[in-house]
């Protein structure tokens, strides 16, 4: 990430009393895990730079994992897309985001300083702003793009239900030539590009994700085609990037576009994002397992807010033995073992989050108040909800 982020308290981002489909929220499950792979191999030191010498096979595996999982966030923002774009802003839901984030970046960040987790010589100033205004100061990068778009969703969701189909694939194709294909076909680094870590990209998956919701995509009908788009896209990143590897160590030339194939707002990376997605929604869950997964991920925020904190973001690789982990089987042993871990602990933070977010909403409940806050955040959220006759 990766940070959601649910995705957000959460970039669900749908009504609350629409059934989940457990077949979406299985991948955003799938997502987060993704998430703290991409984090355990880049910040726990096994994602070598293609850029400075021919890796060897555990590094090589590394790079595998790399872009079979970089579709994640991508992935993560489309879900959201795809349940927000028929929904209307709620004050509300703002709010209580910005409550679990900030409950996060203050909570775990001063854990970590007083306890020594975070070397003493980084708790000045700047860390401290970070805890405090988390959104401001972009503690979490994906929960910042997040935020500020949803701020925007009142505008694009009128647009998004206003929109004939061929205007809306219009708008579509239009923002990814600008934001994503010229990039991904031009020699050279664009100085507006973000790498999609900006609110602009996220604007552009979500009018993807939208255009899926209201229309489909009629190239992709079969489960089979949309897991050879998502196979074949993330091949294609790893064949670029070994590709301009080679181009680099030989000729020294295009130093800079090494990894460009891995940023998020890549092509190959969108077409993975959406294979993927389109998997997933053409796959059905049912049964218990439904049941499980519908309990599981509206947590799973929560994991990405845990281990990408300030205070740990590059400590929990090395207490999950990152560096112990060499050799082909060892870098993919260690990597799916952290991932269960910390995903499973962070399911269970936020779980105990929740409880003490409501412990606090029933303590609050009785004072007058506090009832009077959320009648006017009801007042809010009725400016923004569609009539409906």
């Amino acid at each position: 990430m990766t940070e959601t982020k649910n995705v957000p308290g959460s970039a669900r981002g749908a009504k609350e009393s629409r059934p989940r489909m457990a077949n979406l929220e299985l991948l955003r499950c799938i997502a987060m895990m993704m998430v703290v792979v991409l984090h355990y191999l880049s910040k726990g030191g096994l994602l070598a730079e293609p850029a400075d010498s021919v890796m060897n096979a555990a590094q090589l595996t590394a790079w595998i994992l790399e872009v079979f999982c970089i579709v994640a966030v991508n992935v993560y923002m489309m879900i959201s897309g795809y349940f927000l774009c028929n929904t209307s802003f709620k004050l509300s839901r703002l709010i209580k985001l910005w409550l679990q984030v900030w409950f996060y970046s203050v909570g775990v960040g001063m854990v970590a300083a007083f306890t020594g987790i975070l070397p003493a010589e980084e708790c000045d100033t700047h860390y401290f702003l970070s805890l405090l205004f988390p959104v401001s100061m972009g503690h979490y990068w994906f929960l910042t793009a997040y935020i500020f778009l949803y701020v925007a969703l009142p505008l694009i969701s009128m647009a998004v239900q206003r929109m004939t189909k061929e205007q809306l694939r219009f708008v579509v194709l239009a923002l990814l030539f600008v934001f994503c294909l010229l990039k991904s076909i031009l020699p050279f680094r664009l100085e507006m590009d973000g790498q999609g870590y900006d609110c602009i990209w996220y604007l552009c998956v979500f009018m993807a994700a939208a255009y899926i919701r209201k229309f489909g995509v009629s190239l992709l009908k079969k489960r089979w085609q949309c897991i050879l788009l998502y196979v074949g896209a993330c091949l294609a990143m790893l064949a670029e990037t070994l590709c301009l590897q080679q181009i680099y160590l030989k000729t020294g030339s295009l130093g800079r576009m090494v990894t460009v194939a891995i940023e998020y707002n890549h092509i190959f990376v969108f077409l993975a994002a959406v294979g993927l997605f389109l998997t997933f929604q053409m796959t059905s869950v049912s049964g218990q397992v439904s049941g499980v997964i519908n309990r599981v991920a509206p947590y799973t925020l929560g994991v990405y807010l845990l281990h990408e904190n300030l205070g740990v973001r590059y400590a929990w690789q090395k207490w999950l033995w990152a560096d112990r982990a060499s050799g082909v089987f060892g870098v993919i042993i260690y990597t799916l073992t952290a991932m269960v871990i910390v995903f499973v602990i962070g399911i269970f933070v936020d779980f105990i989050r929740s409880l003490i977010m409501k412990g606090l909403n029933r303590l609050f409940g009785c004072m007058g108040w506090y009832r009077k806050l959320l009648g006017g955040l009801e007042k809010a959220d009725n400016l923004f909800r569609e009539k409906r006759e």
